[in-house]
């Protein structure tokens, strides 16, 4: 960690911003994948989509400040291998010392914002691949909604595309979330089937040029636990799992993270407002009870 504390992050930005251009350039990198083949990734790209909600608290990440410490607060948990997050709470978590030998996974597009009628054209407004590798970080990271009854799906299938061919051309690691969404009511819902989720696994697989470098980021599917393995069968590319809304059954949520970590494919976990603002306020509590399952 660095000397500089969270209240003076504004002032270095003020008056030094190329402080995060050197911070990226010094930054101690690692491997992907450590010795357990494993990783636990934090999540924090929701704001930058309008979604600040959390469990019952409707602005929870809307405090900066309140996040950034809750992200310290887990990024120095053992197991703990990185964090996924737009420009600006990276650079912010560089500046700070956080991200030092971390996986750094920038979040690509966030067009599709939260309750607006274009939210399913999920335009890439973030992280570039040339982004990502002038920064040094080392992955990237897309969501995939697809509904076949809003065009603006096929617009973000093709940015899909091209994102992932231009990560592979520089040998840098995509992380594509597919869903199958529709709307109800108006309001864009993913269907957490095993159906929807295997169909959704078959459809990002296949996007871009080579598939060499892509991941699948995917929800552990509803329904009968016993079915989850046979649904990460869709696919042999590396898998990790997303955490989801706040659980009001933390336990229930373990277990069918277990049960989704025993599939061969199954590479980690990817979790955001489950792990930070968990029922209990116990940030490390939840974090250690996630790095346990793997």
């Amino acid at each position: 960690m660095s000397n500089l504390t969270i209240t003076e992050l504004t002032r270095v930005r003020a008056s030094r911003p190329e402080a995060i251009a050197e911070a990226a350039a010094r930054r101690a990198r690692r491997p992907l994948l450590g010795s357990s083949g494993r990783l636990m990734i934090v999540a924090a790209d929701h704001p930058a989509r309008g979604a600040l909600g959390a469990g019952s608290e409707p602005l929870a990440m809307a405090n900066r400040f309140d996040l950034l410490e809750r992200l310290c607060v887990a990024l120095e948990r053992p197991g703990v291998d990185g964090v996924l997050g737009t420009p600006d709470v990276l650079e912010d978590l560089l500046l700070l010392g956080a991200l030092e030998g971390k996986v750094v996974v920038g979040s690509m597009n966030r067009g599709g914002l939260a309750g607006a009628s274009f939210e399913l054209d999920d335009r890439f407004t973030g992280h570039r691949a040339a982004d990502i590798e002038r920064l040094r970080f080392d992955a990237g990271k897309l969501l995939l909604r697809i509904d076949m009854e809003d065009p603006g799906s096929l617009n973000t299938m093709c940015g899909t595309a091209n994102a992932i061919n231009e990560m592979a051309e520089r040998g840098l690691m995509t992380m594509v979330e597919p869903f199958i969404s529709r709307r109800v009511g108006g309001k864009v819902r993913n269907d957490l089937s095993p159906e929807a989720v295997t169909r959704s696994i078959a459809i990002a697989s296949g996007l871009g040029g080579t598939s060499a470098y892509t991941w699948l980021k995917i929800p552990v599917p509803g329904g009968d636990v016993d079915r989850i393995p046979q649904v990460l069968e869709a696919t042999t590319l590396p898998t990790v799992l997303l955490g989801g809304e706040v659980s009001s059954d933390p336990e229930a949520t373990y277990e069918r993270w277990h049960k989704a970590l025993q599939s061969p494919n199954a590479r980690g976990l990817v979790v955001g407002r489950t792990l930070l603002y968990p029922g209990d306020g116990d940030v490390e509590g939840a974090v250690d009870a996630a790095v346990k399952l793997l």
